[in-house]
């Protein structure tokens, strides 16, 4: 599985799943889940609508991952994806188990990708806007976890390429500087 990063709009990629930064309603809102569901069009909200009702009445629990149709969007497939807000860092304790549920969301949505038969996925930085996530620790989670389900979850065979879509250049670029630590280690000036 290649791993790429751009620069864009999430709504514009030709993939065969886009994973949404959802919020538990299910029901859209603001930044990416709501950018998805304006440009998806009714058929997503409808899908999320009877997911609510059929299997997630409280909302969908953060960490988990679940699929609709992708409406008018040039994917098949949206994946929705609750990721954690960022506690404050002294309780250690607690960020340790939402660093958990923010790996859970890349874990999950790539693992519900593979069950589609999906075979690229655009990727959002999970949990970096409303939610407070810093952006570096969000790209070494996000990134770590992709890296390790290509290598250990079977994803080689079944995803093709899983790309990171990030909004503005600050972001494009924490994350390509993590993406060459973890491949290569640090780099050197």
């Amino acid at each position: 599985m290649e791993i790429t990063l751009t620069q864009g709009d999430i709504t514009e990629q030709q993939v065969d799943a886009i994973v949404n930064a959802a919020n538990s309603s299910l029901l859209g809102g603001g930044g990416v889940d709501g950018a998805i569901h304006r440009a998806g069009g009714p058929e997503i909200l409808a899908e999320c609508r009877a997911l609510r009702a059929a299997h997630y009445g409280k909302g969908l629990p953060t960490g988990q991952a679940v699929a609709t149709t992708a409406g008018r969007l040039p994917a098949r497939w949206v994946i929705h994806t609750v990721g954690p807000v960022h506690p404050d860092p002294r309780e250690g304790a607690e960020l340790a188990r939402r660093t958990e549920l923010l790996a859970s969301c890349y874990r999950e949505s790539l693992r519900i990708a593979t069950e589609l038969g999906a075979r690229s996925v655009a990727l959002p930085a999970v949990s970096t806007g409303v939610y407070g996530w810093p952006m570096e620790s969000a790209a070494r989670i996000a990134l770590a976890e992709v890296m390790e389900m290509g290598r250990t979850g079977g994803l080689d065979e079944a995803i093709d390429e899983a790309r990171f879509v990030l909004f503005g250049a600050d972001a494009y670029g924490v994350f390509e500087r993590v993406l060459q630590e973890l491949s290569h280690g640090p780099m050197v000036d």
